[in-house]
C-alpha cells in the first residue's frame, strides 16, 4: 500500500547552496517519490536558486517559487510564509500527506517508504517526521534528544491531510511547530518522532543565529505558545547544565520573559492553551501526560 501513498513536499531554503544539492540527491532517489516538490527560493543570494532550477529542468515533477530578498532572516514567520508560498502551488488533490522538509537534510532511500509504513499502521497518527542527528558521518549524534515523545522537528514534519486540515495548518509565528503538534493531539491525533529513522542535518540547528540568540529564540516561541510559567522554570534550569554551561537556560528564560514586554504575542486560541497548562501541570505532578506518554 505505501508504493500508492500520494505525497506532496514543499521545501523553502535560503543560502543553502552548500547543503541543498544532498537533499536533492536524497529526495529523487526515493523509493516513492513525491506526486510534486515545490522548492521556494526564499531571497537566496547565493547559488540555492540555480540548483533547485536545475532539479527542476532534471524532474518534471520539481517546481520552484523564486522569492525576493527581504535582506535579513526571519523566523518563524517567514519560514512559514515562505512554506504557504509553496503549498499554493502544490497540486494537492488526491495528495494523502503534506511534507514540510527542509534543504539541508541527507537520508536513505526508503525513508519515504518507512515513514508511510508507520502511518499505514497507526491510522490516528496525524505528524510524523525522522530522528535529526548531527554530526560526521559515522558519528552522529542525536540533536535535542531531550525533546519529548510527541514532538517532530520543524526540518521534517509529514502531516497526515485530515490532520491538516483539521488544525488549520500552521500559524505565522515562532513556535509554528509545537502549536501544531499540540491541536493534533488536543483534537484526538497522535504526534511522534520516528526514532529508528536518522535523518542528517548538516547545518547546525540554530547556526545561522548562534547559539544564545536560537534559544533566546526558542524561549520566545515557548511563551508564545503559552507555556506556563512554573513549567517553563523548570525546563530552563533542566538546561542550565548543557554545554556550553548557562547558554541554553538562560537564553530560554531570557527570550520567554521577553515576551510579557512585548517582544511577541501570544496565541489566541485560549482551549489550546488550556490543554498545554494542563499537559504541563500533568507532567510537573509525575502524571502520565503528553510528554511521558508513548504516541502511538
Amino acid at each position: 500500500m505505501t508504493h500508492s501513498v500520494r505525497y506532496i513536499v514543499v521545501t523553502p531554503v535560503r543560502n543553502e547552496e552548500r547543503y541543498f544539492p544532498h537533499t536533492v540527491n536524497s529526495l529523487v532517489s526515493q523509493t516513492i517519490c513525491p506526486a510534486m516538490w515545490v522548492v521556494v527560493d526564499d531571497g537566496s543570494t547565493d547559488r540555492t536558486g540555480k540548483i533547485a532550477d536545475a532539479a527542476a529542468e532534471d524532474h518534471a515533477w520539481v517546481r520552484v517559487v523564486h522569492r525576493p530578498d527581504r535582506g535579513f532572516r526571519e523566523p518563524g514567520t517567514g519560514v512559514v510564509a515562505a512554506f504557504y508560498d509553496g503549498l499554493t502551488l502544490a497540486e494537492l488533490d488526491g495528495a494523502e500527506f503534506i511534507v514540510k522538509l527542509d534543504g539541508d537534510l541527507v537520508f536513505p532511500p526508503d525513508f519515504f517508504e518507512r515513514c508511510f509504513a508507520h502511518f499505514e499502521e497507526s491510522p490516528r497518527l496525524g505528524i510524523g517526521g525522522g530522528l535529526i542527528c548531527q554530526g560526521e558521518d559515522g558519528a552522529l549524534a542525536i540533536d535535542s534528544a531531550g525533546d519529548p515523545s510527541f514532538h517532530v522537528r520543524g526540518a521534517t514534519k509529514i502531516y497526515r491531510r485530515a490532520c491538516w486540515e483539521e488544525i488549520g495548518g500552521l500559524i505565522p509565528a515562532p513556535g509554528w511547530d509545537t502549536v501544531d503538534e499540540l491541536k493534533a493531539n488536543m483534537l484526538g491525533w497522535t504526534t511522534r518522532t520516528f526514532n529508528e529513522l536518522p535523518v542528517h542535518q548538516l547545518k547546525a540547528t540554530g547556526s545561522a543565529d548562534g547559539s544564545w540568540r536560537n534559544w533566546v529564540k526558542n524561549g520566545r516561541a515557548n511563551y508564545v505558545t503559552g507555556y506556563h510559567p512554573a513549567f517553563m522554570l523548570c525546563k530552563c534550569l533542566k538546561r542550565l547544565i548543557e554545554r556550553p554551561f548557562g547558554v541554553a537556560g538562560v537564553g530560554l528564560f531570557f527570550g520567554f520573559v521577553s515576551g510579557y514586554f512585548g517582544a511577541a504575542s501570544r496565541l489566541e486560541d485560549k482551549e489550546l492553551i488550556r490543554f498545554l497548562r494542563r499537559e504541563q501541570f500533568r507532567k510537573l505532578t509525575l502524571r502520565r501526560s503528553l510528554w511521558t506518554a508513548e504516541q502511538k
